[in-house]
């Protein structure tokens, strides 16, 4: 079977679990929403569970036992926000991917984060990745955040290439239906906090285990 090869012009990379590894951050931040609203005995799986619903626009009802679910996830998401400044790590290798991938297109970063773009820049910074990006969208940036194709127009607009001419790259479910419907080729990378079936169930063009090995599926 012959393998893949995308020729484009633009990389549209989502950032958590695809450039930086936030497992600490989904469990730091699960912690101190547990302790704010007096939760014990938490089951531990759900530090993926709550981000893997959040991802769908989802309801947590079913997941946390609260009386206020609201608030409950305002002290989550402010605790995420503020963990991901200390808790993120850039994913094995991934700098030196970044820079073969720029050598080969243009590259964008799509975050759902709803945080200034001058967070982003600053975490992308810190780990030496920024270099590689000519564009950062985040969620505060759209009117409609993935699955909406919104952010990976504009960022396709930004770098002046056409949207066919693209890919978008991401671990989750709503990376490849934003894809989809911006009508752009989609890779899912199992680096994230979702399953293989999960995302293959999303019919992605090619599925891989990290962005890391991207670069060997370009032409």
């Amino acid at each position: 079977m012959e393998q893949t090869k995308f020729q484009v012009k633009a990389i549209l990379l989502d950032l958590d679990g695809t450039i930086v590894d936030s497992k600490e951050a989904y469990v730091e931040s699960l912690k101190k929403a547990c302790a704010a609203s007096h939760l014990e005995n938490v089951n531990p799986k759900l530090a993926v569970e709550i981000p893997r619903k959040l991802e769908q626009n989802m309801p947590i009802n079913d997941l946390v036992q609260v009386s206020d679910v609201k608030r409950f996830l305002e002290t989550y998401l402010k605790a995420y926000y503020q963990a991901t400044a200390e808790k993120t790590r850039p994913m094995p290798n991934v700098a030196e991917a970044l820079d073969k991938l720029s050598r080969k297109a243009k590259l964008a970063l799509i975050t759902m984060r709803f945080v200034s773009k001058d967070k982003i820049v600053w975490e992308l910074e810190k780990f030496g990745l920024m270099k590689y990006f000519r564009y950062v969208v985040t969620a505060l940036d759209t009117n409609t955040p993935k699955p909406s194709p919104e952010a990976l127009i504009k960022c396709a607009n930004y770098m002046n290439v056409q949207t066919c001419e693209c890919l978008v790259v991401g671990d989750s479910v709503a990376d490849i239906r934003a894809g989809k419907r911006a009508k752009i080729a989609t890779v899912a990378v199992l680096s994230g906090i979702f399953s293989r079936q999960e995302l293959e169930s999303e019919k992605p063009d090619l599925i891989l285990e990290s962005v890391v090995q991207l670069p060997d599926f370009l032409k």
